[in-house]
């Protein structure tokens, strides 16, 4: 849901922000981030790595600064 959440975000941030300079760099900050967890979630390897509590305290801290990011921004 964290990806979902991030592409999401970054695309809302994208529509908001037209016509500021380095729109798509901030707005792409936060999507590819987005479908790398995405990506990473269909990877079996990867996937078992995240389910672990370490990586998903690392995931989750991450994923709440870019969306911080995004609303500052």
């Amino acid at each position: 849901m964290g990806g979902y959440l991030l592409l999401a975000v970054g695309l809302i941030n994208l529509r908001y922000q037209t016509g500021q300079s380095d729109v798509l760099k901030n707005s792409l900050l936060i999507v590819v981030p987005g479908a790398g967890l995405l990506a990473a979630t269909w990877i079996p390897g990867i996937a078992k790595l995240l389910l672990g509590k370490v990586s998903q305290i690392v995931v989750a801290a991450l994923g709440i600064l870019l969306v911080v990011y995004a609303i500052i921004n």
